[in-house]
């Protein structure tokens, strides 16, 4: 006998079947991107020197300007004492379609005529007014267990100059930072700032001027109230100059006048982080800072109070709009709170051809998918997500780079290194992350470098979503770090923290 099947029913499964298909659809054009995602490797340690680890490249960071593209990182890591053999760059002219690269001259005693033993913590940036672009970077010497503030210019990004001394009366600077004023409107117009801290007196943090295309550099500059490490400095369209850094949370100050004076110390946020397993050097969480063409200032740091029992850190951000008040910290929701990612070290940046409510953000990551792991099972990966609504709503996570264990990085005394900080810029509407990356080592030689995506990451390629959202999600009530106070002042481990000093990060206020 047959019988006649209700429309309803052929619409149900009609309905269903279709669901599955656009679900296969959208997961096999999510992986297939996935495999898409090119990665150009940028830079190779070919010093051989027995006094550093080879061949690694650690700690990037990148600046863009049009359609040039500078990044800066450590070259041969070495595992006491801090540094390496030199600090390498690499330089695209045309957007990222192509790269140069090399090593910057009169650094170390390893190339071209330098005095120091290593080098350490590059920092690039370019100044429009004067037409130049500056690394920062510190000069290490044994002899006297001192490190010295170096500056490297070069007029293209390629060929760079022997560095000027910009301070060396510091007991012991560490995590240097520079930055440039390159609105043209602006009264500090070609100004240019460097942060660091001296962890010799107790990491007091300090900043110095210069206006003359970074050949000369003011007096070091004592900023009250501002004991802490990682500041990185941005300035705003206005001339403000502002510096998010590590201090009792994460805080800020500012200098309104064009670095004459430093001061209006605050806090962004309470910091609450989870202990990065795998012995992987973590251990400071350091902000990412960036502005945007607005004036908005955008810092992001790793977190674990959305997470129960802090189980594993999530990227979190805080914007401002005039560098005095700022917006409650953010989610940014990668992972669903319950997963057992662990997310650090971010890279933010910020499309410049953007602004307002419609301004592009991009974050480069390390990740490890599994937050309780140990040295012999964590995998360190990288990941990326952007966001085209000034962060309201982001984008599905990218995975650029995974499947890392923590062995095949260089060690240091505070753990095994792919950096303390990483980066990411905006070139012609494409973000390009710079990272480390390492395959297994072969004879036990390492194999770590520099790399970033091929052809630059653009939020057009992530289609009409799906985009997602923390909006009404608020931190955990008594939500505290799961590990105790930071130890050392500095990020080498040199130079320990009095135990009366050490702020536990649950009294951080």
């Amino acid at each position: 006998m047959n019988r006649k099947i209700p429309s309803f029913y052929l619409g149900f499964v009609f309905t269903c079947l279709t669901f599955v298909l656009v679900l296969a659809i959208l997961v096999t054009l999510n992986s297939a991107a996935q495999a898409q995602i090119k990665l150009e490797k940028l830079s190779t340690d070919t010093f051989h020197n027995s006094s550093t680890q080879h061949a690694t490249e650690v700690e990037p960071d990148t600046y863009s300007f049009g359609s040039m593209l500078v990044s800066a990182f450590q070259v041969g890591r070495r595992y006491a004492n801090g540094g390496s053999s030199d600090i390498g760059f690499a330089t695209s002219t045309d957007g990222g379609s192509s790269w140069k690269n090399g090593f910057l001259p009169g650094l170390t005693t390893f190339y071209k005529g330098g005095k120091f033993n290593t080098v350490s913590d590059a920092s690039v940036v370019y100044d429009s007014h004067h037409g130049v672009w500056l690394i920062s970077s510190l000069g290490i010497s044994d002899t006297n267990n001192n490190t010295v503030l170096l500056v490297s210019s070069s007029a293209d990004g390629v060929h760079w100059n022997k560095p000027v001394t910009a301070n060396s009366k510091s007991v012991y600077a560490d995590k240097d930072w520079i930055t440039c004023d390159n609105t043209s409107t602006s009264k500090f117009y070609g100004h240019c700032y460097i942060e660091w801290e001296d962890a010799g007196i107790g990491d007091q943090v300090m900043m110095t001027t210069s206006t003359d295309g970074g050949q000369t550099w003011s007096s070091a500059f004592s900023v009250a109230n501002a004991i802490g490490l990682g500041g990185q400095p941005v300035v705003q369209t206005n001339g403000t100059v502002v510096v998010p850094f590590l201090g009792n949370g994460i805080q800020f100050y500012t200098s309104k006048d064009g670095g004459k004076t430093w001061g209006n110390v605050g806090t962004i946020a309470n910091g609450n982080d989870h202990a990065i397993a795998g012995n992987l050097r973590a251990v400071y969480v350091l902000p990412s800072a960036q502005v945007g063409s607005d004036g908005t200032v955008y810092v992001a740091w790793w977190d674990c109070s959305f997470r129960s029992d802090c189980s594993s850190n999530d990227i979190v951000m805080s914007s401002s709009k005039d560098g005095k008040t700022w917006s409650a910290m953010s989610r940014i929701p990668i992972d669903a709170t319950s997963s057992t990612v662990d997310h650090f070290l971010p890279g933010i940046a910020v499309d410049q051809s953007t602004s307002g409510r419609s301004t592009h953000l991009g974050l480069t990551y390390y990740f490890y998918p599994v937050a309780n792991c140990s040295t012999s099972t964590c995998k360190l990966g990288v990941g990326f997500v952007s966001s085209t609504d000034a962060g309201k709503t982001w984008t599905h996570a990218k995975k650029l780079a995974g499947g890392m264990n923590v062995l095949w990085l260089p060690s240091t005394t505070l753990g095994y290194m792919v950096g303390d900080y990483i980066s990411t810029s905006y070139v012609n509407g494409k973000a390009f992350g710079v990272f480390a990356k390492a395959v297994k080592p072969v004879n036990s030689k390492f194999n770590e470098a520099m790399y970033t995506p091929a052809m630059g990451l653009a939020e057009i390629e992530e289609g009409n979503g799906p985009y997602f959202s923390s909006a009404g999600e608020q931190p955990l009530p008594n939500a505290k770090s799961d590990h105790g106070p930071r130890q050392f002042y500095d990020t080498e481990g040199r130079i320990p923290i009095p135990p009366e000093k050490q702020i536990p990060p649950s009294a951080q206020k």
